[in-house]
């Protein structure tokens, strides 16, 4: 756009489709607030979106890497092959084909809620240029802009219809460094990685771990995009011990949302950069790039896994109540992770992952918990096991599909590289439709003795309703000194410093899409699981009420969402989204600055 227009935002606001009335009728500070209330940003068929001709210049800036967006749901239209409509649908239980295309999330809904819907038009971005060139259009458009590099998110934070997508996907350039120092800062130097956005996290532990002989603290679900989970605050199975994924950013590069590109970190624009680290994806501006530190490697990660039913309720609930101070006593430090299950069937599966010790070690840890269950009130229907890998090689796909087979699945596609890999225990969540979705961090005051029966006798309310999971790692008590102190320095809720576990209650479905013959919700069934999963978790919330919660992994409904996900953080996050994107260019469900407008994004309300 002009320079002229530029100057005159400055002074104004920017209301297009509004008629003049003339500048002094228009500058007044009660018109201004009335045309900020019904500002509204264009769709397609509005008067003011963009031309043909605007597009092309578009698709021109961006070295022709404009995408108008169709959507392989298109072959499920009536009157269309079946078998192809089926086929896609196989298709979306792969995370490698859902991310490869810019019209599909990782998630294809949730109940009452939101529905994948594809962009207009996606920017797919090869440099930090083309994000500047399609967040400049954006603006000087009054387009709703959406960004995407993973694709996983549950609020449906990476998509919205009628939008423009920044799809960062074809931005996964890994770079080892051996001794960086962030930019303006005088610091030691240190081993780091450099990771573009459109990475995931499967890409960056091969070049890190298994190339690099390195650790870097990522996510669980390898699949998971490395910018959003950053950007998100978190977690990993090792977190215990290495702490949140954010408080590893050394440095980012960002595009805000007057089309800059800025190098942020510690020195340069600090808010910016402390506010990128757990303030959520997709509010504040487009990371391009993320500098993160990497760790000297354990000798062996490994997992214990296992799965034993209780004969009766009474007993179930002696089950919960031992595995509580069984975890107090021998589980809660830096070595463990991951998570413990407690299901309505009255059986308990554990996968308990740990870093630093051997298989023995592990196995010993294990035996007085195992042997102390009498065999007359339990039944192990999985036994108890423990296996140890040297770390070097847990994302090894060469090595994982020699040595456990069992435990991956691979992209199924024709032409995919062998790389790409990830865990069966993620499948499920390929495509998924969900039902309800919450979490609550539990304080480790819970682990106190006299607390414990409290505890147990809360996770057993809930699980008569529906299966709950314990994730260890999702919570720093008995995490190290440093790894607390540096989450400390992130806009993560504060209670995650406090919480020995974030509790996890949800419910999905299999890939579904409303008017699609054959592959429609059950809205009936998913409607009584959502019942069940809210009263689960209500019942946990009486000993811990008004809990705070992941942001990534909540209720779409959450109340007094600012609270819960950022506590006393939230005031600093909103000034910092106030001076970086004052107009709330970025818009996500529940993100920061987004009471300011309506469901859709599309209107400014306040």
């Amino acid at each position: 756009m002009s320079i002229n227009r530029r100057n005159f935002l400055k002074g104004a606001i920017l209301l297009p489709g509004i008629p003049g009335t003339g500048l002094a009728a228009f500058t007044s500070p009660g018109n201004i607030l009335e045309r900020a209330k019904k500002f509204k940003r264009v769709r397609p068929g509005d008067a003011q979106w963009p031309s043909p001709q605007k597009w092309e210049a578009l698709n021109k800036a961006v070295n022709g890497n404009l995408v108008k967006i169709e959507s392989p749901l298109a072959v499920c239209n009536p009157g269309t092959n079946n078998a192809s409509c089926d086929e896609i649908f196989r298709n979306l239980k792969n995370p490698y084909f859902i991310g490869d295309n810019p019209a599909l999330t990782q998630t294809s809904g949730w109940l009452d809620a939101w529905a994948s819907a594809p962009s207009v038009y996606a920017v797919a971005a090869k440099n930090a240029g083309d994000v500047a060139a399609a967040v400049n259009f954006a603006r000087e458009n009054n387009l709703r802009v959406v960004i995407k590099g993973g694709g996983h998110s549950y609020q449906g934070t990476s998509c919205s219809a009628d939008s423009l997508l920044i799809w960062t996907r074809a931005m996964n350039k890994i770079s080892l460094l051996d001794d960086f120092v962030a930019q303006g800062c005088k610091e030691e130097p240190q081993p780091a990685v450099s990771v573009e956005a459109g990475c995931i996290w499967m890409q960056v532990y091969n070049a890190v771990t298994t190339k690099g002989g390195r650790y870097v603290q990522g996510g669980g679900c390898a699949t998971v995009g490395v910018a959003g989970l950053i950007q998100s605050g978190g977690f990993g199975s090792f977190s215990k011990n290495y702490g949140m994924a954010a408080a590893s950013l050394l440095e980012a590069e960002v595009v805000t949302a007057d089309g800059k590109i800025l190098i942020v970190n510690a020195c340069n624009h600090p808010e910016l950069f402390w506010a990128l680290k757990g303030g959520g994806g997709g509010s504040l501006g487009v990371v391009t790039k993320l500098i993160l530190k990497t760790h000297q490697l354990p000798e062996y990660f490994g997992v214990v896994f296992g799965a034993v039913k209780a004969k009766t309720d009474t007993a179930f609930l002696q089950l919960i109540s031992s595995l509580i101070g069984f975890y107090q006593e021998k589980l809660f430090n830096p070595h463990w992770g991951e998570q413990v299950r407690f299901s309505a069937n009255n059986i308990m599966n554990i996968t308990m992952l740990f870093h630093g010790l051997n298989q023995q070690q592990a196995e010993g840890v294990w035996k007085s918990f195992k042997d102390e269950l009498n065999p007359d009130d339990y039944e192990w229907i999985s036994p108890l096991m423990a296996i140890a890998l040297p770390a070097q090689r847990l994302w090894d796909s060469n090595f994982l599909k020699a040595n456990a087979p069992n435990f991956i699945e691979s992209d199924n596609r024709p032409d995919a590289p062998g790389e790409n890999i990830f865990w069966k225990s993620n499948k499920d969540e390929a495509g998924q439709f969900l039902y309800a979705y919450h979490s609550a961090w539990l304080p480790s005051s819970l682990l106190e003795k006299n607390k414990q029966p409290e505890l147990a006798a809360a996770l057993f309310a809930a699980s008569r309703y529906w299966t709950l999971s314990l994730h260890f790692n999702k919570g720093l008590a008995g995490a190290p000194e440093d790894a607390v102190a540096a989450a400390g320095n992130t806009a993560t809720n504060p209670e995650v410093l406090n919480a020995f576990a974030l509790a996890i209650i949800a419910g999905e479905g299999k890939p579904a899409f409303a008017g699609i013959d054959g592959h429609e919700p059950n809205i009936d069934a998913a409607r009584n699981a959502a019942t069940k999963i809210n009263n689960a978790m209500n019942e946990l919330l009486k000993i811990v009420p008004g809990a705070g919660a992941y942001v990534s992994e909540s209720n779409f409904f959450q109340k007094n969402w600012q609270q819960a996900f950022w506590g006393s953080n939230y005031s600093r996050l909103s000034a910092a989204k106030k001076k970086y994107d004052p107009q709330g260019l970025f818009f996500v469900h529940h993100g920061v600055g987004s009471e300011d407008w309506s469901e859709d994004g599309f209107t400014k309300i306040q």
